[in-house]
């Protein structure tokens, strides 16, 4: 496949972006990589393992975590990469102003009525988060219980996800099945 110059253009600068946003930030873990890995793999999964291949979701997926991580503001996306990837963007990111227990819960709620956009999106960044969290670098202090309670919850808000991309549907149940056998197996 032959992606379109304007296209890959769109797709260089939004990885520019999000590599100069996350410069300083690691990933929570034993063995922490720097940030900037984590949307790149969520970007990979959509395009290798969910064959997708919209510029605005894979350029949502290299931002996805900007806003809310990030000194970025709403408007930079909208001026720097348009309306549609600002609103796949908004779509996975948790509010600020809430408790964790309510951003999870808000995260449950909301998958049913994503963008089929965003529910691609979310979808892949369950997948590279419950590698993470079950074995390749899970966070620190956190019990065999708790990354177990983790990948409950994201079965809970993948079950709103279905429909969106039946590749990573697929790939969703085969990770969390790998991560919970691995869990059970270490406890």
């Amino acid at each position: 496949m032959i992606i379109p110059e304007e296209s890959f253009s769109k797709f260089l600068k939004a990885l520019k972006f999000a590599s100069v946003k996350h410069k300083d930030q690691k990933r929570k873990g034993a063995c922490p990589p720097p940030y900037i890995n984590h949307p790149i793999e969520v970007m990979q999964v959509l395009w290798e393992h969910g064959a997708v291949r919209d510029t605005n979701i894979l350029m949502g997926a290299l931002l996805h975590d900007t806003i809310e991580d990030t000194a970025t503001s709403q408007q930079e996306i909208e001026q720097l990469f348009g309306k549609e990837v600002l609103q796949i963007v908004k779509e996975v990111t948790n509010p600020k102003y809430l408790s964790r227990q309510a951003v999870k819960q808000k995260q449950i709620d909301d998958a049913p009525h994503k963008s089929p956009e965003a529910k691609q999106l979310k979808l892949a960044d369950l997948i590279c988060n419950i590698q993470d969290v079950s074995k390749r670098c899970p966070p620190l202090h956190w019990s065999i219980n708790r990354r177990l309670e983790y990948l409950d919850w994201a079965n809970k808000v993948a079950t709103g996800l279905k429909g969106c991309n039946t590749r990573l549907e697929q790939m969703f149940e085969q990770k969390l099945q790998e991560g919970r056998t691995y869990l059970q197996v270490s406890h």
